[in-house]
């Protein structure tokens, strides 16, 4: 169990130190969730197979999907479209996929082994316990991550925005001068 943790770390650490050092945000972006996923399984390998569930569906999809929507929200125009061109070259992928594989077989690994009680503890978390403490004491810093998300959200779409002068008909120039 000890050396599936480390390599995990490992991962979980690279990945995230070549989230913030990325200057394209689509790279960025798929070295997060290679991070997200490793923390999912670091979650996993300690027991709390729940969390590690929650992890993977709500962390690396959904806020990942909503990330993705953003970012396409800022990148409006025809030069896009050939950076995108850019960005899907298979040199882009090969890291954050390389990564994902060994978090892939490493996982493999664990679910193939006939001793998993040493990865996973006797103690159950049952979601409606999860989802009882999460709105009931915890509801306002449920409440407030929803709405710093969705400021986010507005916040991106604003800036996204080409506003355009209008001037008076009168005061615009002429295409031809």
């Amino acid at each position: 169990m000890e050396i599936a943790f480390y390599i995990t770390a490992a991962i979980t650490i690279i990945s995230t130190l070549l989230v913030i050092t990325r200057y394209n945000p689509v790279h960025a972006l798929l070295y997060l969730v290679v991070s997200l996923l490793s923390l999912g399984m670091i979650f996993y390998l300690l027991g709390a197979a729940f969390a590690a569930l929650l992890e993977v569906i709500i962390y690396a999809g959904a806020i990942m999907v909503l990330f993705i929507f953003v970012i396409m929200l800022l990148n409006l125009g025809k030069e896009t479209a050939e950076q995108e061109k850019k960005w899907l070259k298979p040199k882009v992928w090969a890291g954050p996929a390389i990564l994902a594989l060994v978090l892939f077989i490493e996982l493999c690994i664990l679910l193939n082994t006939n001793d998993q009680a040493q990865y996973i503890s006797e103690l159950h978390v049952d979601p409606k316990v999860v989802a009882l403490s999460l709105f009931r004491p915890y509801l306002i810093g449920v409440e407030l991550a929803a709405m710093l998300l969705m400021a986010g959200v507005v916040g991106a779409a604003h800036i996204g925005q080409h506003k355009k002068t209008v001037l008076h008909r009168f005061l615009q120039e002429k295409e031809g001068t």
